[in-house]
């Protein structure tokens, strides 16, 4: 198994407590209030490394974020090609509601920078066994997918937040979508899962399509197989980085078994597992737990 290269964002996330997500003009009163590490790249990468998979995280963070490399350090992963820049780190203004539920805005800071020094360094010494994780909070995604296709390198792409940025990137290009219901009604215009996958597989036979559909589950479909795996059921705490924690563990699991619906059931359950803890890169759970979860 070759190395996971994710270039992808860093966030520090500003995590409130509210009775209701607010509306235009109210002011609310928090019920709490807590700093966390985040960014779906930083929490992607941590998944991975959780799960068991060589990770080398491209990308940037202002001199407000160094803790934040520390903190990929301590999961092993390989932080070379991770700049410190005079930008800020991107931030994250978090609500949770007494459900769990988050609504986020997003500052894209440092993650918004080119980084495209970074990118070249690190695909130097990339071979065809690697594969290329991309999400859509950092600038530079159309040169890493001509990077790894220079290089014969899978990309799996999580088109999160989707936005007319993400829809415009080479798309043929990608072999695995990870999205979830939204962003594939946004793709398609469909709002049955089975047709989002079914119209998407249409447009793009070569790939392989992940549909997360919170807690009804996962759908999978590629062009010869395809796999349902429904959600494990527990008392949600915070939902944030639930989806961050599934995609780090399935493509990690994926890479190392080429088991898909073993791999759609490890992720379920790491997943699962996240969202009974808040925070996003700090609600991970370990591989072992996972497993002991499973059993």
């Amino acid at each position: 198994m070759g190395q996971i290269i994710n270039y992808g964002s860093c966030c520090i996330d500003h995590v409130f407590q509210v009775p209701k997500f607010v509306s235009a003009g109210e002011t609310l009163s928090s019920l709490g209030y807590n700093v966390f590490p985040g960014g779906k790249g930083l929490n992607q990468s941590i998944a991975l490394a959780a799960a068991g998979a060589k990770v080398t995280h491209v990308g940037a963070v202002g001199s407000d974020g160094e803790w934040l490399i520390e903190l990929m350090k301590r999961y092993g992963i390989l932080t070379d090609f991770t700049s410190v820049i005079e930008d800020p780190s991107g931030q994250a203004i978090i609500q949770i509601n007494p459900e769990g539920e988050n609504a986020i805005v997003i500052l894209g800071g440092a993650n918004h920078a080119s980084h495209e020094t970074p990118l070249l360094k690190a695909f130097d010494a990339a071979t065809s066994d690697d594969l290329l994780l991309i999400q859509n909070e950092t600038q530079n995604n159309p040169r890493a997918i001509e990077l790894a296709k220079s290089k014969g390198i899978q990309i799996a792409f999580n088109m999160a937040p989707m936005n007319d940025v993400a829809q415009s990137m080479p798309l043929e290009l990608i072999d695995y979508f990870i999205v979830n219901e939204i962003e594939g009604e946004s793709l398609t215009q469909e709002k049955d899962p089975s047709a989002i996958v079914q119209k998407l597989l249409a447009r793009y036979p070569n790939a392989a399509i992940v549909l997360t559909l919170g807690r009804a589950g996962v759908k999978y479909a590629d062009a010869t197989s395809e796999f349902f795996q429904p959600a494990f059921p527990v008392d949600v705490v915070d939902t944030t980085g639930a989806g961050d924690t599934f995609t780090g563990y399935f493509l990690a699991t994926l890479t190392e078994t080429r088991q898909i619906a073993h791999s759609l059931k490890i992720a379920s359950a790491a997943a699962a597992l996240s969202v009974t803890k808040p925070g996003a890169a700090t609600s991970i759970p370990h591989h072992d737990d996972v497993i002991a979860f499973l059993n």
